[in-house]
Protein backbone atom coordinates (compact mmCIF):
# COMPACT_ATOMS: atom_id res chain seq x y z
CA UNK A 1 0.00 0.00 0.00
CA UNK A 2 1.29 3.53 -0.52
CA UNK A 3 3.29 5.46 1.98
CA UNK A 4 1.09 8.35 2.93
CA UNK A 5 2.90 11.48 4.74
CA UNK A 6 1.34 11.65 8.01
CA UNK A 7 0.54 15.25 7.05
CA UNK A 8 -2.65 14.29 6.92
CA UNK A 9 -2.94 13.24 10.56
CA UNK A 10 -1.65 16.99 11.72
CA UNK A 11 -4.60 18.42 9.10
CA UNK A 12 -7.25 16.95 11.19
CA UNK A 13 -4.95 17.86 14.48
CA UNK A 14 -4.56 21.69 12.98
CA UNK A 15 -8.41 21.71 12.96
CA UNK A 16 -9.03 20.21 16.52
CA UNK A 17 -6.62 22.68 17.88
CA UNK A 18 -8.04 25.92 16.13
CA UNK A 19 -11.77 24.45 17.28
CA UNK A 20 -10.43 23.19 20.43
CA UNK A 21 -13.65 24.69 23.23
CA UNK A 22 -15.80 22.45 21.32
CA UNK A 23 -13.75 19.40 21.15
CA UNK A 24 -14.38 16.16 23.51
CA UNK A 25 -11.65 14.09 22.81
CA UNK A 26 -10.01 12.10 19.74
CA UNK A 27 -9.58 8.80 18.73
CA UNK A 28 -7.13 6.86 16.29
CA UNK A 29 -8.89 5.00 13.97
CA UNK A 30 -6.59 2.02 12.99
CA UNK A 31 -7.39 -0.15 9.99
CA UNK A 32 -5.82 -3.31 10.74
CA UNK A 33 -7.28 -6.01 7.65
CA UNK A 34 -8.47 -5.00 4.31
CA UNK A 35 -10.07 -7.10 1.50
CA UNK A 36 -6.75 -9.27 -0.89
CA UNK A 37 -8.24 -7.43 -3.50
CA UNK A 38 -7.77 -3.78 -2.34
CA UNK A 39 -5.98 -2.07 -5.63
CA UNK A 40 -2.31 -1.52 -3.94
CA UNK A 41 -2.28 1.99 -4.94
CA UNK A 42 -5.18 2.88 -3.85
CA UNK A 43 -5.45 5.31 -0.51
CA UNK A 44 -8.15 4.78 2.15
CA UNK A 45 -10.24 7.64 3.11
CA UNK A 46 -12.39 8.18 6.34
CA UNK A 47 -15.83 10.08 5.33
CA UNK A 48 -18.71 10.55 7.56
CA UNK A 49 -20.95 13.41 9.38
CA UNK A 50 -17.99 15.72 10.81
CA UNK A 51 -16.55 16.49 7.22
CA UNK A 52 -19.62 16.56 5.09
CA UNK A 53 -20.21 12.65 3.85
CA UNK A 54 -18.09 13.78 0.69
CA UNK A 55 -16.82 10.57 -0.07
CA UNK A 56 -13.28 11.05 0.08
CA UNK A 57 -11.19 14.25 0.94
CA UNK A 58 -7.79 14.54 1.19
CA UNK A 59 -7.46 15.93 5.31
CA UNK A 60 -9.46 12.34 6.17
CA UNK A 61 -7.01 10.39 4.01
CA UNK A 62 -5.52 7.90 6.28
CA UNK A 63 -2.03 7.74 6.33
CA UNK A 64 0.08 4.32 6.02
CA UNK A 65 2.68 3.92 8.91
CA UNK A 66 4.32 0.71 9.65
CA UNK A 67 1.77 -1.52 7.75
CA UNK A 68 -0.75 -0.08 9.04
CA UNK A 69 -3.41 2.59 7.87
CA UNK A 70 -4.53 5.22 10.52
CA UNK A 71 -5.88 8.62 10.76
CA UNK A 72 -6.49 10.55 14.20
CA UNK A 73 -9.75 12.16 14.43
CA UNK A 74 -10.84 14.82 16.99
CA UNK A 75 -14.36 14.79 18.94
CA UNK A 76 -16.37 18.30 17.71
CA UNK A 77 -19.60 15.67 18.60
CA UNK A 78 -20.18 13.08 21.08
CA UNK A 79 -20.88 10.68 18.63
CA UNK A 80 -19.50 10.40 14.98
CA UNK A 81 -20.83 8.41 12.33
CA UNK A 82 -18.78 7.41 9.21
CA UNK A 83 -17.60 4.54 6.64
CA UNK A 84 -14.33 3.76 4.87
CA UNK A 85 -13.83 4.43 1.02
CA UNK A 86 -11.41 4.23 -1.60
CA UNK A 87 -11.81 7.75 -2.23
CA UNK A 88 -15.71 7.90 -3.54
CA UNK A 89 -19.19 6.55 -2.57
CA UNK A 90 -18.62 4.11 -5.55
CA UNK A 91 -15.62 2.43 -3.37
CA UNK A 92 -17.29 2.57 -0.45
CA UNK A 93 -17.06 -0.41 2.08
CA UNK A 94 -19.62 -3.25 1.95
CA UNK A 95 -20.27 -6.94 3.51
CA UNK A 96 -18.46 -10.14 1.81
CA UNK A 97 -21.30 -10.05 -1.11
CA UNK A 98 -21.06 -6.43 -2.06
CA UNK A 99 -24.01 -5.15 -0.02
CA UNK A 100 -24.02 -1.87 1.63
CA UNK A 101 -23.34 -1.68 5.38
CA UNK A 102 -25.30 0.45 8.52
CA UNK A 103 -22.55 3.78 9.11
CA UNK A 104 -20.53 2.90 11.62
CA UNK A 105 -20.27 4.88 14.47
CA UNK A 106 -18.30 6.45 17.88
CA UNK A 107 -18.86 7.59 20.96
CA UNK A 108 -16.20 9.82 22.08
CA UNK A 109 -15.68 8.91 26.39
CA UNK A 110 -12.48 9.06 26.87
CA UNK A 111 -9.48 11.66 26.08
CA UNK A 112 -7.75 9.72 24.03
CA UNK A 113 -8.91 6.53 22.44
CA UNK A 114 -7.84 3.52 19.54
CA UNK A 115 -10.78 2.21 17.63
CA UNK A 116 -9.61 -0.59 15.36
CA UNK A 117 -11.21 -1.94 12.30
CA UNK A 118 -11.20 -4.30 9.57
CA UNK A 119 -12.75 -3.42 6.06
CA UNK A 120 -14.61 -6.79 4.57
CA UNK A 121 -15.13 -5.39 0.88
CA UNK A 122 -15.66 -3.05 -0.98
CA UNK A 123 -18.91 -2.35 -3.08
CA UNK A 124 -17.22 -1.21 -6.36
CA UNK A 125 -15.30 -4.56 -6.76
CA UNK A 126 -17.75 -7.21 -5.80
CA UNK A 127 -20.63 -7.65 -8.67
CA UNK A 128 -23.76 -7.23 -7.66
CA UNK A 129 -27.01 -7.96 -9.88
CA UNK A 130 -29.04 -4.47 -10.79
CA UNK A 131 -32.31 -3.59 -8.89
CA UNK A 132 -33.49 -1.54 -10.72
CA UNK A 133 -37.26 -1.67 -12.14
CA UNK A 134 -37.59 -1.68 -16.05
CA UNK A 135 -39.28 1.46 -15.30
CA UNK A 136 -36.15 3.20 -14.74
CA UNK A 137 -34.20 4.59 -17.36
CA UNK A 138 -30.66 5.97 -18.22
CA UNK A 139 -32.08 9.46 -18.88
CA UNK A 140 -28.38 10.28 -20.32
CA UNK A 141 -25.04 9.63 -18.92
CA UNK A 142 -23.50 12.84 -19.01
CA UNK A 143 -25.91 15.47 -19.37
CA UNK A 144 -24.81 19.46 -19.45
CA UNK A 145 -25.23 20.68 -16.22
CA UNK A 146 -25.12 24.18 -17.25
CA UNK A 147 -24.56 26.92 -15.98
CA UNK A 148 -22.32 24.64 -13.76
CA UNK A 149 -19.16 23.44 -16.09
CA UNK A 150 -19.67 19.95 -15.61
CA UNK A 151 -21.50 16.53 -17.42
CA UNK A 152 -23.41 14.33 -14.90
CA UNK A 153 -25.74 10.96 -15.15
CA UNK A 154 -29.51 11.43 -14.79
CA UNK A 155 -32.07 8.88 -14.65
CA UNK A 156 -35.94 8.93 -15.18
CA UNK A 157 -38.71 6.68 -13.83
CA UNK A 158 -41.51 6.93 -15.79
CA UNK A 159 -45.48 5.47 -14.53
CA UNK A 160 -46.18 1.76 -16.04
CA UNK A 161 -48.96 3.90 -17.78
CA UNK A 162 -47.03 6.58 -19.53
CA UNK A 163 -46.50 4.27 -22.66
CA UNK A 164 -50.26 3.19 -23.08
CA UNK A 165 -51.96 6.67 -22.34
CA UNK A 166 -51.85 10.67 -23.31
CA UNK A 167 -51.59 11.85 -19.75
CA UNK A 168 -49.40 14.35 -18.36
CA UNK A 169 -47.47 13.37 -15.33
CA UNK A 170 -46.30 15.53 -12.44
CA UNK A 171 -42.34 15.19 -12.05
CA UNK A 172 -40.22 15.13 -8.94
CA UNK A 173 -36.55 16.06 -9.12
CA UNK A 174 -34.54 13.96 -6.49
CA UNK A 175 -30.57 14.16 -5.15
CA UNK A 176 -27.98 11.42 -4.99
CA UNK A 177 -29.56 9.64 -8.17
CA UNK A 178 -26.65 6.33 -7.40
CA UNK A 179 -29.19 5.52 -4.16
CA UNK A 180 -32.41 5.74 -5.53
CA UNK A 181 -33.48 2.95 -7.80
CA UNK A 182 -30.39 0.24 -8.11
CA UNK A 183 -28.59 -1.26 -5.26
CA UNK A 184 -25.97 -2.06 -7.68
CA UNK A 185 -25.32 1.75 -7.91
CA UNK A 186 -25.31 2.78 -4.36
CA UNK A 187 -23.43 3.52 -1.93
CA UNK A 188 -25.39 2.85 0.95
CA UNK A 189 -28.26 1.51 0.46
CA UNK A 190 -31.54 2.53 -2.30
CA UNK A 191 -34.08 4.12 -1.59
CA UNK A 192 -36.53 1.64 -3.48
CA UNK A 193 -38.63 4.63 -5.09
CA UNK A 194 -39.15 2.52 -8.26
CA UNK A 195 -40.67 -0.38 -5.90
CA UNK A 196 -42.75 1.84 -4.27
CA UNK A 197 -44.28 4.14 -6.90
CA UNK A 198 -44.96 0.89 -8.37
CA UNK A 199 -46.66 -0.03 -5.27
CA UNK A 200 -48.43 3.48 -5.23
CA UNK A 201 -50.16 3.24 -8.78
CA UNK A 202 -52.07 0.59 -7.78
CA UNK A 203 -53.19 1.22 -4.30
CA UNK A 204 -53.23 5.00 -4.27
CA UNK A 205 -53.67 5.67 -8.12
CA UNK A 206 -50.36 7.79 -7.55
CA UNK A 207 -48.29 8.14 -10.80
CA UNK A 208 -45.21 10.19 -10.92
CA UNK A 209 -42.38 11.16 -13.03
CA UNK A 210 -39.05 10.79 -11.12
CA UNK A 211 -36.12 12.36 -12.36
CA UNK A 212 -32.79 11.52 -10.55
CA UNK A 213 -29.42 13.14 -10.67
CA UNK A 214 -26.23 11.60 -9.57
CA UNK A 215 -24.18 13.36 -6.91
CA UNK A 216 -20.94 14.94 -8.12
CA UNK A 217 -18.81 12.41 -5.20
CA UNK A 218 -16.61 14.87 -4.06
CA UNK A 219 -18.27 17.84 -5.24
CA UNK A 220 -21.46 16.82 -3.23
CA UNK A 221 -21.02 19.28 -0.84
CA UNK A 222 -20.05 21.93 -3.08
CA UNK A 223 -23.44 21.32 -5.24
CA UNK A 224 -25.27 20.77 -2.10
CA UNK A 225 -24.46 24.01 -0.22
CA UNK A 226 -26.04 27.07 -0.82
CA UNK A 227 -24.06 28.95 2.06
CA UNK A 228 -20.81 28.84 3.90
CA UNK A 229 -20.15 26.01 5.97
CA UNK A 230 -17.70 27.10 8.49
CA UNK A 231 -16.50 23.20 9.21
CA UNK A 232 -15.94 22.03 5.77
CA UNK A 233 -14.09 24.12 2.43
CA UNK A 234 -16.89 24.04 -0.17
CA UNK A 235 -17.13 26.26 -3.77
CA UNK A 236 -20.66 26.85 -2.27
CA UNK A 237 -22.14 26.08 -5.61
CA UNK A 238 -25.92 25.48 -4.66
CA UNK A 239 -27.27 27.68 -6.46
CA UNK A 240 -26.08 27.21 -9.80
CA UNK A 241 -27.14 23.62 -9.00
CA UNK A 242 -30.59 24.27 -8.72
CA UNK A 243 -30.44 26.96 -11.59
CA UNK A 244 -28.83 23.81 -13.55
CA UNK A 245 -32.22 21.60 -12.44
CA UNK A 246 -34.85 25.16 -13.12
CA UNK A 247 -33.20 26.49 -16.29
CA UNK A 248 -32.00 23.36 -18.02
CA UNK A 249 -32.77 19.86 -16.84
CA UNK A 250 -36.55 20.66 -16.39
CA UNK A 251 -37.07 22.65 -19.35
CA UNK A 252 -35.65 19.47 -21.40
CA UNK A 253 -37.97 17.46 -19.49
CA UNK A 254 -40.78 19.10 -20.14
CA UNK A 255 -39.95 19.33 -23.93
CA UNK A 256 -39.58 15.73 -24.25
CA UNK A 257 -41.67 13.96 -21.66
CA UNK A 258 -45.45 14.41 -20.92
CA UNK A 259 -45.43 16.54 -17.58
CA UNK A 260 -47.18 18.46 -15.73
CA UNK A 261 -44.74 21.39 -15.72
CA UNK A 262 -46.84 24.06 -13.48
CA UNK A 263 -45.60 24.68 -9.71
CA UNK A 264 -48.03 23.23 -8.00
CA UNK A 265 -47.00 19.64 -9.79
CA UNK A 266 -43.47 19.69 -9.33
CA UNK A 267 -41.09 18.58 -6.74
CA UNK A 268 -37.84 18.57 -5.61
CA UNK A 269 -36.36 15.77 -3.04
CA UNK A 270 -33.47 14.95 -0.80
CA UNK A 271 -31.65 14.12 2.31
CA UNK A 272 -29.22 15.64 4.70
CA UNK A 273 -27.12 18.14 2.30
CA UNK A 274 -29.83 16.90 -0.61
CA UNK A 275 -32.81 17.72 1.80
CA UNK A 276 -30.71 21.40 2.48
CA UNK A 277 -30.60 22.33 -1.22
CA UNK A 278 -34.38 21.25 -1.36
CA UNK A 279 -35.01 23.56 1.35
CA UNK A 280 -33.54 26.10 -0.48
CA UNK A 281 -34.57 25.50 -3.82
CA UNK A 282 -38.14 25.74 -2.37
CA UNK A 283 -37.91 29.10 -0.47
CA UNK A 284 -35.87 30.36 -3.33
CA UNK A 285 -37.62 29.56 -6.79
CA UNK A 286 -41.62 28.91 -5.42
CA UNK A 287 -42.17 29.05 -8.78
CA UNK A 288 -40.48 26.40 -10.09
CA UNK A 289 -40.86 23.97 -6.89
CA UNK A 290 -44.39 23.87 -5.28
CA UNK A 291 -43.62 21.49 -3.57
CA UNK A 292 -40.70 20.07 -1.54
CA UNK A 293 -39.09 16.84 0.51
CA UNK A 294 -36.91 17.41 2.86
CA UNK A 295 -35.37 14.47 4.54
CA UNK A 296 -32.77 14.95 7.32
CA UNK A 297 -31.78 18.40 6.29
CA UNK A 298 -28.52 19.49 7.51
CA UNK A 299 -28.97 22.71 9.15
CA UNK A 300 -27.41 22.43 11.77
CA UNK A 301 -24.05 23.03 9.51
CA UNK A 302 -24.97 26.07 8.01
CA UNK A 303 -25.90 29.83 9.97
CA UNK A 304 -27.69 31.42 7.14
CA UNK A 305 -30.78 29.23 7.29
CA UNK A 306 -33.10 30.63 9.73
CA UNK A 307 -32.63 33.90 8.61
CA UNK A 308 -33.22 32.36 4.76
CA UNK A 309 -36.39 31.08 6.36
CA UNK A 310 -36.78 34.40 8.09
CA UNK A 311 -36.34 36.45 4.61
CA UNK A 312 -38.54 33.76 2.42
CA UNK A 313 -40.88 31.98 4.27
CA UNK A 314 -44.03 34.10 2.98
CA UNK A 315 -45.10 31.60 0.55
CA UNK A 316 -48.67 30.42 0.63
CA UNK A 317 -49.20 28.02 -1.88
CA UNK A 318 -45.92 25.74 -1.26
CA UNK A 319 -46.11 22.18 0.59
CA UNK A 320 -43.49 21.30 2.51
CA UNK A 321 -42.28 18.04 3.76
CA UNK A 322 -39.78 17.80 6.94
CA UNK A 323 -38.59 14.44 8.42
CA UNK A 324 -35.56 13.84 10.81
CA UNK A 325 -34.67 10.93 13.47
CA UNK A 326 -34.48 11.51 16.65
CA UNK A 327 -31.36 9.79 16.56
CA UNK A 328 -29.17 11.24 13.82
CA UNK A 329 -27.38 14.45 15.98
CA UNK A 330 -27.52 16.60 18.61
CA UNK A 331 -29.09 19.51 16.74
CA UNK A 332 -31.04 18.01 14.04
CA UNK A 333 -34.58 17.49 15.04
CA UNK A 334 -34.19 21.36 16.90
CA UNK A 335 -33.07 22.89 14.18
CA UNK A 336 -35.89 21.58 11.76
CA UNK A 337 -38.44 22.50 14.63
CA UNK A 338 -36.83 26.33 14.77
CA UNK A 339 -36.71 26.58 11.20
CA UNK A 340 -40.25 25.63 10.80
CA UNK A 341 -41.61 27.57 13.37
CA UNK A 342 -39.92 30.83 11.96
CA UNK A 343 -41.68 29.93 8.52
CA UNK A 344 -44.87 29.84 9.95
CA UNK A 345 -43.98 33.32 11.93
CA UNK A 346 -43.26 34.57 8.86
CA UNK A 347 -46.53 33.93 7.14
CA UNK A 348 -46.05 30.03 5.86
CA UNK A 349 -49.68 28.22 6.25
CA UNK A 350 -49.42 25.70 9.09
CA UNK A 351 -51.80 23.28 7.15
CA UNK A 352 -48.69 23.44 4.12
CA UNK A 353 -45.96 22.37 6.11
CA UNK A 354 -46.15 18.28 7.77
CA UNK A 355 -43.42 17.45 9.91
CA UNK A 356 -42.40 14.17 11.13
CA UNK A 357 -39.64 13.10 13.32
CA UNK A 358 -39.25 9.37 13.40
CA UNK A 359 -38.34 7.57 16.68
CA UNK A 360 -34.79 5.42 16.62
CA UNK A 361 -34.60 7.23 13.60
CA UNK A 362 -30.90 6.92 12.33
CA UNK A 363 -28.69 9.37 9.23
CA UNK A 364 -29.36 6.53 7.00
CA UNK A 365 -31.09 5.21 3.58
CA UNK A 366 -33.08 2.49 5.40
CA UNK A 367 -34.64 5.65 7.68
CA UNK A 368 -35.04 7.91 4.12
CA UNK A 369 -36.30 4.18 2.11
CA UNK A 370 -39.09 3.69 4.79
CA UNK A 371 -40.07 7.14 4.65
CA UNK A 372 -40.15 7.93 1.41
CA UNK A 373 -43.97 7.05 0.62
CA UNK A 374 -45.87 8.51 3.31
CA UNK A 375 -43.82 11.89 2.20
CA UNK A 376 -44.63 11.86 -1.25
CA UNK A 377 -48.13 10.42 -0.11
CA UNK A 378 -48.66 13.20 1.76
CA UNK A 379 -47.28 16.00 -1.10
CA UNK A 380 -49.46 15.01 -4.20
CA UNK A 381 -52.72 12.92 -2.87
CA UNK A 382 -55.98 15.51 -2.87
CA UNK A 383 -56.99 16.45 0.00
CA UNK A 384 -53.43 15.82 2.16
Amino acid sequence: MPCNKLSNISIVLFIWLLCGSNMTGQVTLLVEGLPENTPSTDDIYVSGDFEGWTGGQDAYRLAFDQGQHKIILPGSKETIHFKFTRGSWESVESDTEGRQLDNRSFSFTKKMDTLKVNIAQWADLTPKKSTASSRVHLLDNSFDMSPLDKKRRVWIYLPASYDTSSKNYPVVYMHDGQNLFDQSLSYSGEWEVDETLDRLENSHELELIIVGIDNGGSERIDEYTPWEIPEYPSKQQGDTYIRFIKENLKPFIDKNYRTQSNNEQTAIMGSSLGGLISYYAALQYPETFGKAGIFSPSFEMVKKSLDFAKDHGNLKDSKIYFMAGNKESEQMVAKMSQTIQVMIAAGFPENNIKSKVVKEGEHNEKLWREEFEPAIIWLFETGQ
